[in-house]
């Protein structure tokens, strides 16, 4: 089971960036799919998730409204569109696929948001 994360760079403030996670060696249709982040010096903390099913989706309260998690299934990806970039959304981000909790992990793609 492979989650490869890509889409990460270099962004100036109020940019986009759209992170994939693509996965081999497992139908991500089946798992719920999640985004994580970690800033230097900081703990990993959860941006988005989607369940496996229907349209339920989650959002931390500091990127709701400029974060969009998606997923297509035919293409086994999960993305992550993120919109009016700001500086303190630096980190390296991680995708995640589980059933209950995240079990597979990306290894993550840096994004960093120049002020």
């Amino acid at each position: 089971v492979q989650l490869q994360a890509s889409g990460g760079g270099l962004v100036q403030a109020g940019g986009s960036l759209r992170l994939s996670c693509a996965a081999s060696g497992l139908a991500l249709g089946y798992y719920y799919v999640a985004w994580f982040r970690q800033a230097p010096g900081k703990e990993r903390e959860g941006v988005s998730y989607r369940a496996s099913s229907g349209s339920t989706t989650y959002y931390a309260g500091s990127v709701k409204g400029r974060f969009t998690i998606a997923r297509d299934n035919a293409k086994n990806t999960v993305y992550l569109q993120m919109n009016s970039l700001k500086p303190e959304d630096t980190a390296v981000y991680y995708c995640s696929a589980g059933m209950i909790s995240p079990t597979y992990w990306g290894r993550g793609t840096l994004v960093t948001v120049s002020s």
